[in-house]
């Protein structure tokens, strides 16, 4: 096993030999991250509900349906790693929480509940950091249940809908978003004792 091992394997065959830390579905997880950020400076560009706004919602969109798409890969390829299963929630967290943040920035939601939101990923993030070389959590079925209400909630609360559609938008925004925060909250509790029966 040299140092460029796990650079070698497979990066998009199928197979059973191992995959590279450079499979197809790992490389997507790192654009995911290194787009974050071009993402939060279109939603910023105008706070007006606009072209800016429409934009940044469809970015936001396509980002987390690429969440699937790696993970179909993945699985569907045989190129599962230990690194993908650590950077695909860190590119998910880094994605949605700095939907929270921009929707805060702009007034449309509450600090207090991004804080919760941010308080939850990031202490997750971090734990996963710490144990990753004594065990790999992977995301059960409240994360991705809680991935996929904040990808529905939080693209919606981009779009300039109550300027759109009238006030019963605003109240589409409320209710996703309210779904989306009660999984948030209850994945990061069910993720806590998935943790603690591991380190038993």
């Amino acid at each position: 096993m040299g140092i460029l091992s796990p650079l070698r394997g497979r990066i998009w065959a199928r197979g059973d030999a191992p995959a590279s830390v450079l499979s197809v579905p790992n490389l997507i997880s790192f654009v995911r991250i290194l787009l974050t950020p071009v993402f939060i400076a279109v939603a910023l560009a105008n706070p007006e509900p606009g072209a800016a706004r429409t934009a940044a919602a469809v970015l936001f969109a396509v980002l987390i349906a690429t969440d699937f798409v790696d993970g179909w890969i993945a699985r569907g390829r045989n190129l599962v790693t230990d690194l993908g299963k650590l950077v695909d929630p860190i590119a998910d967290k880094a994605i949605t929480g700095s939907a929270f943040v921009v929707l805060s920035i702009l007034g449309e939601l509450d600090w207090w509940i991004t804080a919760v939101v941010l308080v939850r990923e990031v202490g997750i993030t971090l734990y996963r950091l710490v144990v990753a070389t004594q065990v790999v959590i992977a995301a059960d079925w409240a994360g991705k249940a809680k991935t996929m209400a904040q990808g529905i909630a939080l693209p919606l609360a981009l779009l300039p809908l109550q300027a759109w559609v009238g006030e019963w938008g605003h109240w589409v925004c409320v209710a996703t978003m309210s779904v989306a925060v009660a999984l948030t909250i209850y994945s990061g509790l069910e993720f806590a004792v998935q943790a603690a029966r591991s380190r038993r």
